[in-house]
């Protein structure tokens, strides 16, 4: 495989100190005509590092090699709008990987996007007027569509910290985390441990159908079957009857009731211990599904599972699956969702980039700030090769051994997808449990 060795130093713990924090020699301020802020490798690079503000040639279609040696990536992220808190998490954790493990001829030269598409549009076209060979980000799909034409037009690869599938193709690659590599690894270990038919409870939203749509795709090549698709309003006002018609709770409640009044017809000692029996029952027959998707999160998936053993369809008998939505220490407290399984990272090695990410910054990292990480340690490896015309060439990022990051091992596929390789954990009392680890490799691909 190939490996990014900055990222798995960084998870190795023990030897390796805390990288100090980030300080004025690492990011300087420019005119607006040019980036936010760039960093170097070294501190001693960061005058030489400096672009001129040079703007982009009519007839200009490929970023060409600097005349002093550097290579230049733009991160393109929002540090104005309503999403700079997310875009300030991307950009500290880029400045992690630079720490890490580039090396002097990097330069990481910042764009605000404002979190828009003509932000976006425009950031990408002062990078390449830069010199920027790589573009990391931007983060929403309105804007890595915004910026595809010009990154056609330059001959420059993005990778884009979006989640939205239809924005991935040409020179835009995905790097988010994809609902369809999501709901593949649950249902594999779902199929391995014998669920066969499974259901899905999902809000009427366009994450919900995403999820759906995987699932008809991903659950009959797996040799099980979609028995039951139920959607609820987001609001939630409908899905105590969504529920209930899920559970086929009335039929089976009535089921139990011709049951008792045939029973309680007969004398016998036999029939008379079977009616007690039933006293205990609050329907009887079982669901057609052994296990069941919720792609759901916060008070409404509370909600839907302990509405789930309400109208009979308890946790001991179908499993609850739900995605990466569920990865967090909230559910434990979920009577309803123990034993549930999600899929997510590596956890150790997640947990060991936000120790030090808290260290460097004093909080937690922000939503998908290791995806900055990532990107940032994944253009440090590919720029080390110093011969190359082009070193963030397709055919560099395509390797289909795939990469080593801090959320475990990823790949990038010529429709502009990424894969990755995911843990699946089992809700419980403590937290969640590892039942199945994430891979260390990927298989070959199957193209």
């Amino acid at each position: 495989m190939a490996t990014l060795a900055v990222m798995l130093t960084a998870c190795a713990g023990g030897e390796s100190a805390p990288p100090a924090k980030i300080s004025a020699p690492r990011v300087e301020s420019f005119a607006p005509s040019a980036p936010t802020s760039i960093v170097t490798a070294k501190p001693e690079a960061a005058a030489r590092a400096t672009p001129a503000p040079v703007r982009p040639a009519a007839g200009v279609t490929a970023a060409e090699r600097d005349p002093t040696g550097m290579v230049r990536v733009g991160l393109l992220v929002p540090l104005t709008g309503p999403a700079a808190p997310i875009g300030q998490g991307l950009l500290n954790a880029a400045q992690m990987a630079m720490f890490d493990g580039a090396d002097q001829r990097l330069v990481l030269q910042i764009y605000d996007t404002g979190g828009t598409p003509d932000g976006a549009a425009a950031a990408a076209a002062a990078a390449v007027s830069h010199g920027a060979r790589l573009l990391l980000g931007p983060l929403f799909a309105a804007e890595a569509k915004a910026v595809a034409a010009q990154a056609e037009a330059a001959q420059v690869e993005v990778i884009s910290f979006s989640t939205d599938p239809s924005v991935a193709g040409g020179r835009v690659h995905v790097l988010g985390f994809l609902v369809q590599d999501q709901v593949r690894e649950v249902v594999a270990h779902a199929r391995a441990r014998g669920f066969a038919r499974f259901a899905v409870l999902a809000p009427n939203t366009v994450y919900g159908q995403t999820v759906v749509d995987a699932l008809h795709d991903l659950v009959p090549g797996s040799g099980g079957e979609l028995t039951r698709t139920a959607y609820f309003d987001p609001s939630g006002n409908d899905l105590e009857d969504v529920v209930r018609t899920l559970a086929n709770y009335d039929q089976r409640r009535a089921a139990l009731e011709a049951q008792r009044a045939e029973l309680a017809a007969r004398t016998d000692e036999v029939s008379q211990l079977a009616l007690k029996r039933l006293e205990r029952l609050d329907t009887t027959g079982d669901v057609d599904f052994d296990a069941i998707f919720i792609p759901e999160q916060g008070a409404r998936l509370a909600q839907a599972a302990s509405l789930l053993s309400l109208y009979d369809v308890e946790p001991g008998r179908v499993q609850l699956l739900g995605t990466m939505l569920w990865n967090t220490p909230a559910l434990a407290r979920e009577p309803a969702m123990l034993g549930a399984l999600l899929p997510a990272p590596d956890p150790a090695a997640s947990r060991d980039f936000a120790t030090r990410y808290r260290q460097i910054y004093g909080s937690a990292p922000t939503q998908l700030a290791s995806h900055g990480y990532d990107a940032t340690a994944l253009a440090a490896v590919l720029g080390r090769a110093e011969d190359a015309d082009n070193p963030f060439a397709a055919s560099a990022l395509l390797n289909p051994s795939g990469f080593a990051g801090v959320d475990g091992i990823f790949r990038l596929s010529p429709d502009g997808l990424s894969e990755r390789g995911f843990a699946v954990l089992q809700i419980s009392r403590a937290g969640a449990d590892v039942v199945k680890p994430a891979a260390a490799n990927f298989a070959p691909p199957t193209n």
